[in-house]
């Protein structure tokens, strides 16, 4: 070691407060000579000189932890939040979020122009008190959706674990741990924080974890305590022990970890990711462990590969704020053109209109006459829109959470919405990243079929959920012909696993299996049930008891499962004394290796092909024996391969090669790989919708395939893609190749299927070859991504949702899926069973996968239509009313003399035409429920934005416009002859204001109605109740005056409106020109080119089914997308499919699964732990 690196390291030393450069020195080679010792020395003491340096934590490389004793520095908190905001935080973040929003921002400036004097027509708060309304309501519902997710953070936060404190157990909150704690973890808990291993139940400190959570793989896998430590199975050993654990500061690598252990004479022992249990993992097949605290709450690895919690706004929203941002501008253009106006008629009109007083104006007229008209026209934008959007969209979450169709009675777990602002959202989805384990499968596999002898069992009805065929054990017991073969079948699911038996002691019958494989649990399991159990497991036997009778395998050789060799065999002395190879394996290593004369080989295969049709995992048996004097010859080759110092992986496989040869067939089995109620039909049915459904999961690539089979996500006829490249130079040739043969512009919406592994894809996420791997993408119907880590979830998805502009939704159940639940528009938590992470990170929870297809397919079309509709409607309603005040201008000389009373004007969004706004958001229905589930096709219209958009807007605000010209001009030219009432007066501003305002809300009303394809008893309430309180305001209203000291101008108004015959003349002549207009518009479209959606609607009316109309030769739609399920035995063009193969096992861990076998004995009993 240099001088350099000894001083960097005792400035280190000193910032952690760890003294003494002698634990480095004792840790130096002793080849070390002895003048190089005295240099060292030397220098050490010269550096005892040198001045203490302060070492910021966050550039200390590494942290001491102290066994059983007080620790130097505090560490963070256990507890973790997945919250928006904080109490100290919520005031800015929650403005920032809401003055994104250009109508909050718009409002805000006009409530401040209000406040100058003799510049407001409409009164000083009545844009600042509706303002004040809207972030108030809106701020309520932020808290109250937030204080769900920290409900949901508490039921983590305060799970109880034991804790070794004063030196007893005591059961404490997760969110009391910390750092330095030694605490016991029991079989099946999750782990509250990253732990260093001490020991366990197990032997040599070994246990089993589910890491299912946290990286997506389905087999567990094994930590093993270092020999230091793995003695220490009481209390009392754990008290004994002193010392502390140095190693490396949090980072977010979920396979790295660098630790030493220190103990009070100065020794030292490494430790690393093999002895690190991970918060998120679960304990699995152990009874116990004892664990040191070494990171906590959002230091933990789990934690460190979430991603920032993002405000998310909806694109409807966006949409919105773009459409605010252009009506801004023409409203600055009407107030300019409406200041210059009054200034040119005042020019000309200054000496003729003297008494006016408007030679007097001071220079300042023209800028306040600006801000003026700008205060008047401000309701062109609908200062409503926002308050009505929110308590809408938190009504349509009480709907949602309300449908009994999405609740799952099992777990008692409702639908749960807790983000409203993103339910439109969920009618616009384009690509769906979906996790694997525990989001589309169970994790539990099944012993479903099996082959033995060219027989195929397993397809009786009492085996629909696990393997229940009687006919199997009556032909071994009956004596058939193929009696032999079943035995030995039979036999090798018993013999040939790693699975280690644990007995109940007070029951000897119950014995409980602990494998790292659970497809090797589910075979063992399945011979059990045919009277083949595996009783117990020593360093060098296994027992089986065939129908009651014992029998001893002894074990000579365990030739492990890898990836490469796809199979996995054990070498046994049979009862009789004869050896024989067992192995199970993939299809193809096994046919390949089979001797030249096979009985059942070509019906075999048939079976596989109906087992992988199914989505079966399959497996094929086999069998050699092995002559004694060819074993011991063998026998000495694997030794010298096992104990190679060099290239050792290889000559285990090569010798391996040499003894798995001249193969028997048995047989072949098939394991289900459960996947959850309603998997399949909801992929079928969400990819009829025209979603993309790419699988991002942490586990193999041939379980994941598999997987994809038997879901639906890869069908028949479907062209697979592998990517499997180790560096960037390759990863880019073969994108590149790939994109120019496949890519978007080449073969769009072909049936493609692209499957990647992380370590391709972290090249594929390069710079350079981000394009062509987008390319590629857009182009297929299917995505599997396999051994991806949380982090590149989020990054895959966030490439996505910037580079397509798609709208993107993530649905996971684990911590590793939280990271892309917060990167997509919508994120979905299911529920799961051993966590609640993805759930409390997630916009909405749900119990089960297919609940999504109701979700998406009725819910989100559903709540994107009707607010969609709402926003249009309203600024259709604010554009009718208040854009008469610029046609009213031009009569008034551009005075900013507004036509309306100013109270009336405020209460027109509140009171007169609230109503119909809120039956449209909350009870309109395009389509039935039904319909929507039927035939996903229709999910299209609201995905694509046919109802919503720019030019859509713009059409609606360009017809408002000439509504209001009709509005006022035909009111005007009513009036043209002056109307005399009995007292003597004549129609003044106001008069001609109230008719044209009754028109209006008469009109828009019945306009609402009219845009509503839904009419329930609540929308006709909404509608003629809006229109009967305009008419009862405007009695009551008008006789106000002076008992209160409010509008003096409106006495007696309603007699002047109500006795004048053109009042109600235009009361049927200019609602019905209005209504009629649209209803001509209206008809016209549905003849001439009528969308599927007004199709399916006319047909609901008649009862009749929709997809007679769908099936038309002259439309554009397959069977496919109105919901018919094309079979694979079909599809003439079916490519020849996979049989199926997956095998679940743990590689290169921390033990080697042919010493992890030698290591138990099911005969001693365990440590209890206490």
């Amino acid at each position: 070691m240099s001088y350099v690196e000894l001083f960097l390291l005792k400035i280190n030393e000193r910032a952690q407060g760890v003294s003494s450069v002698e634990p480095l020195m004792e840790r130096r080679p002793d080849s070390c000579a002895e003048s190089q010792d005295r240099d060292l020395t030397d220098f050490a003491s010269e550096m005892e000189r040198v001045p203490e340096v302060e070492v910021a934590p966050s550039v200390q490389k590494h942290r001491s932890i102290r066994f059983n004793a007080a620790q130097q520095r505090k560490f963070l908190s256990n507890k973790v939040s997945t919250a928006k905001y904080s109490p100290l935080l919520f005031i800015p973040k929650f403005l920032f979020e809401q003055f994104r929003r250009y109508a909050n921002l718009f409002f805000l400036f006009i409530a401040l122009l209000q406040q100058i004097p003799n510049v407001s027509p409409t009164g000083q708060y009545t844009t600042a008190i509706p303002l004040l309304m809207i972030l108030c309501v809106s701020a309520v519902k932020e808290i109250f959706e937030d204080i769900k997710r920290r409900k949901a953070d508490d039921e983590t936060n305060k799970r109880k674990v034991f804790v070794l404190r004063d030196h007893e157990w005591k059961e404490l909150q997760w969110r009391h741990v910390v750092v330095g704690d030694i605490i016991r973890v029991l079989d099946h808990q999750s782990f509250p924080a990253d732990l260093l291993l001490l020991s366990s139940s197990e032997p040599q400190g070994m246990c089993y974890i589910e890491t299912s959570n946290l990286d997506g793989e389905t087999n567990l896998k094994i930590r093993q305590g270092i020999p230091y430590t793995a003695h220490l199975v009481t209390k009392d050993d754990v008290l004994s022990l002193g010392g502390y654990v140095e190693c490396e500061r949090p980072h977010s690598n979920l396979y790295e970890y660098i630790g030493t252990i220190y103990s009070d004479q100065a020794e030292s022992y490494p430790v690393g990711a093999d002895q690190l249990l991970l918060r998120g993992a679960v304990l699995k097949n152990t009874k116990w462990v004892f664990g040191l605290v070494v990171y906590t709450g959002h230091e933990t690895k789990l934690m460190l590969n979430s991603t920032k919690v993002l405000l998310k706004r909806s694109t409807v929203e966006k949409v919105v704020n773009k459409q605010i941002l252009m009506l801004f501008i023409i409203l600055i253009v009407l107030a300019l053109i409406s200041a210059v106006a009054n200034q040119v008629w005042t020019l000309r009109n200054v000496k003729n209109h003297w008494y006016l007083g408007i030679s007097d104006a001071n220079p300042t007229y023209f800028i306040l006459n600006f801000l003026t008209f700008v205060i008047l026209y401000n309701n062109l934008i609908p200062i409503s829109l926002q308050v009505t959007l929110e308590i809408v969209r938190f009504i349509q979450a009480i709907f949602i959470q309300w449908d009994q169709d999405m609740y799952d009675e099992k777990t008692d777990t409702p639908t749960v919405t807790k983000t409203s602002n993103l339910n439109e959202e969920l009618g616009q989805v384009k690509y769906i990243f979906s996790d694997k384990t525990g989001t589309l499968t169970c994790n539990v596999m099944e012993f479903r079929k099996c082959s033995v002898a060219a027989i195929k069992y397993g397809d009786n009805c009492e085996s629909s959920d696990r393997f229940n065929d009687a006919s199997l054990v009556q032909n071994f017991t009956k004596g058939h012909k193929s009696a032999p073969v079943i035995r030995d079948f039979l036999t090798l699911m018993a013999v040939c696993h790693t699975v280690v038996p644990e007995i109940d002691p007070d029951d000897p019958a119950n014995i409980h299996y602990q494998a790292s494989s659970p497809d090797e649990r589910a075979l063992v399991l399945g011979a059990k049930s045919q009277g083949f159990v595996f009783a117990g497991r020593s360093p060098n036997y296994v027992t089986i008891q065939v129908f009651d009778c014992e029998e001893r395998y002894e074990i000579l050789n365990v030739l492990a499962f890898t990836s490469n060799r796809k199979r996995m065999s054990v070498i046994v002395r049979m009862p009789n004394g004869q050896i024989r190879l067992m192995i199970k394996g993939a299809d193809n290593v096994i046919f390949e290796r089979l001797r030249e004369e096979q009985h059942y080989q070509s019906k075999t295969l048939e079976h596989l092909e109906d087992f992988a049709r199914m989505g079966l995992r399959t497996l094929c048996l086999a069998v050699a024996d092995i002559d004694e004097t060819a074993y011991n010859k063998w026998s000495v080759i694997y030794h010298a391969a096992s104990t190679a110092l060099t290239d050792r992986e290889n000559r285990l496989e090569e010798a391996a090669e040499l003894i798995e040869k001249d193969l028997m067939l048995l047989g072949a089995t098939a394991i289900e790989d459960k996947l959850q109620e309603g998997v399949p039909e909801t992929i079928a049915s969400l990819s009829r919708a025209d979603m993309k459904i790419w699988v991002l999961t942490g586990d193999k690539q041939e379980t994941a395939i598999n997987i994809g089979y038997s879901c639906r996500l890869l069908t028949p006829g479907m062209k697979i893609i592998k990517l499997n490249e180790q560096g960037l130079d390759g990863t880019r040739d073969a994108l590149r190749r790939y994109a120019s043969e496949y890519g978007a512009s080449s073969q769009k919406d072909s049936l493609l299927a692209f499957i990647i592994d992380g370590e391709t894809l972290k090249h594929a996420l390069s710079y350079n070859c981000r394009q062509d791997l987008i390319e590629i993408l857009i182009a297929c119907k299917a995505v599997i991504c396999c051994r991806m880590s949380p982090l590149q979830k989020a990054e895959l998805v966030t490439l996505i949702r910037q580079e397509v502009k798609a709208i993107t939704l993530a649905i996971g159940d684990g911590a590793n899926d939280v990271g892309m639940i917060q990167a997509a528009h919508v994120g979905i938590g299911v529920s799961g069973v051993e966590g609640l992470q993805a759930a409390c990170a997630s916009d909405f929870a749900i119990a089960q996968f297919r609940f999504l297809n109701k979700l998406l397919l009725v819910h989100g079309s559903w709540c994107y239509s009707r607010l969609t509709t709402l926003i249009l409607y309203s600024f259709y309603k604010n554009i009718c009313l208040y854009f008469i005040e610029f046609w009213f201008a031009t009569l008034s000389c551009f005075s900013g003399q507004i036509v309306f009373e100013r109270w009336c004007i405020g209460l027109y969004n509140v009171i007169f035409t609230a109503a119909t706004p809120f039956a449209i958001g909350l009870f309109d229905r395009h389509c039935s429920a039904d319909s929507l589930l039927q035939y996903p096709v229709l999910y299209k219209t609201t995905q694509n934005s046919e109802c919503f958009n720019a030019k859509v807007f713009w059409i609606w605000c360009i017809k408002s416009i000439v509504h209001s010209i009709l509005f006022f001009w035909l009111t005007v030219a009513m009036l043209q002859h002056d109307v005399a009432f009995q007292d003597g007066k004549v129609g003044n501003y106001l008069f001609l204001g109230n008719m044209v305002y009754t028109y209006v809300v008469v009109s828009v009303c019945i306009k609402g109605g009219l845009e509503s394809t839904a009419w329930t008893w609540l929308t006709h309430l909404a509608i003629w109740g809006s229109i009967a309180c305009w008419f009862l305001f405007l009695l009551v209203y008008s006789h106000m005056w002076p008992t209160v000291d409010l509008a003096p101008e409106m006495v007696g108004m309603d007699k002047y409106v109500f006795s004048c015959p053109s009042f109600w003349f235009g009361l049927i002549l200019i609602p019905t020109m209005i209504i009629i207009s649209d209803i001509i518009q209206k008809a016209l479209q549905r003849t001439l080119c009528k969308t599927i959606t007004q199709e399916v609607q006319e047909r609901e009316l008649l009862n009749q089914s929709p997809a007679n109309f769908l099936r038309y030769p002259s439309r554009q739609y397959t069977e496919e997308d109105i919901g018919v399920f094309v079979s694979p035995s079909d599809d003439p063009h079916q490519e020849h499919e996979p049989h199926g193969y997956a095998f679940s096992q743990e590689e290169h861990g921390v033990i080697e699964q042919s010493d992890l076998v030698r290591v138990y004995d099911s005969s001693h009993p365990k440590p209890s732990g206490l």
